[in-house]
Formats: C-alpha cells, structure tokens, sequence
C-alpha cells in the first residue's frame, strides 16, 4: 500500500499554498550526481594537496560550488552503481536493500562466475514502490514524499533504479513529476547525436544501453551531457512558472563509458598534450562541469540562486588505471586513493561531494567527518522541512545537517557498512565478494571467499599501502564482531561454498 505523508504543524502553511493563500517558502533542491567520478577527476583537490591529476583537468565550475559551499573529504558510497542509487532513493543501506550488483535485465544476475562460491539470490530487480515483486526491495521513496508535501519533482538522465519491465524502472513511480530519459540502463550506448544516442536512422535502440527521449536531438553535434542539459533547464522554467519548490535529480550518464570525444573540449586537452583517451577522456569531465555551470547560471537568472541547495556527488570511483575495458586500461585517477569502482578500497567508494546552501552552510568551508550515501533520505527530508512521514522500509541514514550547519557531528561513534557478495564485472584491487566496516580511523575489509581480513588506519594511510591485522588483532577481533553483529541484523546475504553447500562464515566466526 501506498505510503501516506503525515504534515506535522510546521508544514501546514506549505499545504495552505495550494489554495492560493501564502507562498511555500521552503528552498529548491538540487542534487547534481555524476556517474563514476574519480576522486581526482577534477581541478579541485579533495586531498590536503593538489596533484597532477587536479592540474590536468579543468572543473571551474566545481570550484565555483566550492567557493559558495562545503566540500566533503569523506563522502562515501557503493562500489558499483545500483547499490549507491538505491541507497539514495530508499535511505537504506545495501546491507539490507540486497541490491548489490548493477542491475539491467528482469530476473537475470549480471555477476561473473565464480568456481569456489555460489553466490547469494541478491535483488537483482531492483527497488520498488509496491510490494510482491521478486527480488526487489520495497521502498518508500524520499522523493514521494517530498512530492506528497508540495515539491514539483524532475527527474533528468539515469535512474538505474529497477530492471527492465518491472516497476522500479520507471522514475515516474519513484515519485518524479517529470522524467527526462531516466530507464532501467545504467550506462548509455553512445554520447554523440550524429549516432543517435544509440538508436538505428529508423529509430530503433541498438542496445537496452540506448538513451531514451532525446529524439530532437538526433543527426546533430549535441553531446548527451549538453542535450540533457538542455533539457533539464526547459523543465526548470517549466518549474518557475508552477510557484512551487522544485526538487531536480540532474543525474548525468556522464562520465561513464564509452569515452566518446566531446569536440568542445577534446581539443584543447591534445593541446595539453594527452593522449586521444586521456584527452576525451577529460572533455567528459569537463563537459559534466559545464551543466553544472550552466544550471548555476540558471538560478542566478532567474532569481532563484539565492534560495537553491545544490548537492554535488558521484555514484562510485572511477574505473582504476589498473583496471581493463574492452581489452583497453582505463585511465581515471583516483590517487591517492588505492583501486577504483567496484573496489572495497577507497578508489571504489569515496566520492567529491560539495553542497551549498545560501545562509546556511558557510562558504568555502571544508568538512572531514565521513558519511555515507543513504544519509542524502533523511538530509534531502529534512531540507525539505518534510518533519513526519511513513516508510515501507526501515530507514539506515542519519541526516548530516548538522555537518552543514556546524551544530553536531553526526559521525561521532558511528560504524559504517558495505556488503558486496558479489562478483563484479571487472578485476582488480580489492575487487571480490566482500563486507567492510568503517569505524572512526579504523577501516577492515573481509574477503569472503578466502576469509582474509585487511586492516587500514584510513587518516594516517589513505592510499592503504599499510596492512595492520598482524599488529593490532584486538581492533581486527572488535571490528569483525561489529561488522558480524551488523550483517545478521540486517539480513545481509552471503555467498556460500560450491563444495559443501555450507554458508561462508561471518567475519566474527573465523
């Protein structure tokens, strides 16, 4: 059954709006999220230095937002997309959602095999808004509710949220008014206009991968990031003329691949003497950042800068220059950061995140206090002053408001948690069915099939050269009962071995 929205007092004026007595005051919310972004994917340092990596791309406009709000040093997600995005929309951890590989086709895993595990039955459907769909975890979305208080809601670019054909692919069910080619993809066939985005001279999709929706745009030069751009800013003028708050997912496909050239910039990167990869590469970034400047631009056009959050974010790392595509290395730099996406290393999960907010978070400030990206449900709620309300779903997040604000630390004596009992589509660095837990300075990694467990004092190794099990087994033996404790009351899953049939153990049983 579909959850009802209880207004509290506070959000009575705000429904009163609508029969035209008092404007709704409340701020509009962006939440800016790019696909795949390394931590080093920018000419903005998100370590203590600047590296060549930080030289090399240019993201003004990411500087921009650092310069009107917070940047976050320890922004965490998932490894792997699916994971991150329904975390987002559900508030709940991977842990407990159980989607925790990229999802595509209905009813159909994408793991690689394996010849030691067999690997749990993981919702691999998705998340979604009704019950008694398989292998789909039921949510309320925060979006819903939001949209339930007088927020008009857009969705524009991937969703990623549910397979093909079940409800959880469709935005529109998630609680967005407008949906701009959100579908089940979580990846795009191509950027470029002059191939359609994906789709034959007749109008046919090429691959499940093909971008939906932007058929204007078809036989031009326009690159998806700027059609889509385009696309977001006609709804956002649709928005001004409704008078009401808007909440836009401006959720980029960008800078996943295929590392097409965008020409506007490609260029100028040769120019500085990278290579063809290296320099479209590049041109993606910063064709990602000019959207962002544009809608900045927007809202200072239109009046709205003022009373506008924005929340810039990444869904994973990026792909590791260890890491191969199509028989090619991929070329995103995560340094410092060990590994990249699919990793339990810091290169898979720690994201750029910056958010302003006008007369509430203090400009050009920086914040080292770690959160996780279930937190963004009861963050986006709270800015939305949405105070009340019922969920389908337990709620793992804890607002980080108090971050922005400068009035509590949300982080202090908290445990976060990753479940990966899967098998990635690629090889690498701390790539493999895993659980993680990380605990104040303390991170631990539990490899399941080999029950290795790896210790890493993330402030004083961020690159995570130095393994410390051997030398503090009291910490190991703490973290592996918290980790242990934490997987069994959520309902986590776990591979179990081929030979014997037999479940493999938890972190705190070996």
């Amino acid at each position: 059954m579909k959850s009802k929205l209880l207004l509290s007092a506070a959000l009575l004026p705000f429904a009163a709006h609508a029969e035209g007595k008092q404007p709704d005051p409340r701020p509009n919310i962006i939440l800016f999220m790019v696909d795949d972004m390394g931590w080093q994917d920018t000419s903005l340092p998100f370590w203590t230095q600047k590296t060549h990596y930080n030289e090399a791309y240019e993201t003004p406009n990411m500087e921009r937002l650092a310069g009107k709000g917070m940047m976050f040093t320890q922004a965490y997600a998932s490894s792997i997309s699916s994971p991150t995005r329904c975390s987002l929309i559900s508030g709940a951890n991977a842990s407990r959602h159980k989607v925790t590989n990229w999802t595509l086709q209905k009813n159909k895993q994408t793991d690689r095999k394996s010849d030691v595990l067999q690997l749990p039955d993981w919702n691999y459907n998705g998340v979604c808004q009704v019950a008694g769909v398989n292998n789909t975890f039921q949510t309320t979305s925060f979006v819903e509710l939001i949209k339930d208080s007088g927020y008009h809601t857009i969705h524009c670019g991937k969703a990623h949220f549910g397979s093909i054909d079940t409800p959880g692919e469709n935005p529109t069910h998630m609680g967005f008014e407008v949906n701009i080619t959100g579908h089940a993809a979580g990846g795009l066939a191509s950027y470029l206009g002059e191939q359609n985005y994906g789709h034959t001279k007749d109008g046919k999709p090429t691959s499940p991968f093909s971008i939906p929706g932007l058929e204007k745009y078809w036989g031009t030069n326009i690159f998806a990031t700027e059609a889509l751009t385009q696309e977001a800013m006609k709804a956002l003028d649709q928005a001004k003329r409704l008078d009401q708050p808007f909440f836009l997912y401006m959720a980029h496909y960008a800078i996943h691949i295929p590392i097409d050239r965008d020409m506007r910039f490609f260029e100028k990167y040769k120019k500085k003497g990278l290579d063809d990869r290296e320099a479209a590469y590049a041109a993606l970034i910063e064709g990602m950042d000019k959207s962002l400047g544009d809608l900045m631009s927007w809202l200072e056009k239109n009046g709205e800068a003022d009373n506008t959050i924005i929340i810039f974010m990444s869904d994973n790392g990026g792909f590791s220059s260890d890491m191969h595509w199509r028989g090619g290395p991929m070329h995103t730099q995560n340094y410092p950061l060990n590994s990249g996406k699919g990793s339990a290393y810091e290169g898979g999960i720690r994201e750029p995140m910056i958010v302003s907010w006008p007369g509430v978070v203090k400009p050009g400030t920086k914040c080292d206090k770690y959160l996780l990206i279930e937190d963004f449900y009861p963050t986006i709620l709270e800015m939305a002053q949405v105070k009340k309300y019922h969920t389908v779903q337990p709620i793992d997040g804890i607002s980080f408001v108090p971050l922005l604000t400068g009035k509590g630390d949300p982080s202090k004596n908290r445990n976060l948690y990753w479940n990966c009992p899967n098998i990635w589509g690629n090889t690498g660095p701390g790539i493999g069915p895993t659980c993680t837990i990380r605990s104040q300075e303390w991170k631990l990694i539990y490899y399941y099939e080999t029950g290795k467990k790896e210790l890493f004092n993330i402030p004083q190794d961020i690159g995570e050269k130095n393994e410390l099990s051997a030398q503090y087994p009291s910490v190991v033996k703490r973290l592996s009962k918290e980790l242990g404790a934490y997987m069994r009351k959520v309902g986590a899953q776990r591979p179990s071995f081929k030979a014997t049939g037999k479940p493999v153990p938890w972190p705190d049983e070996i």
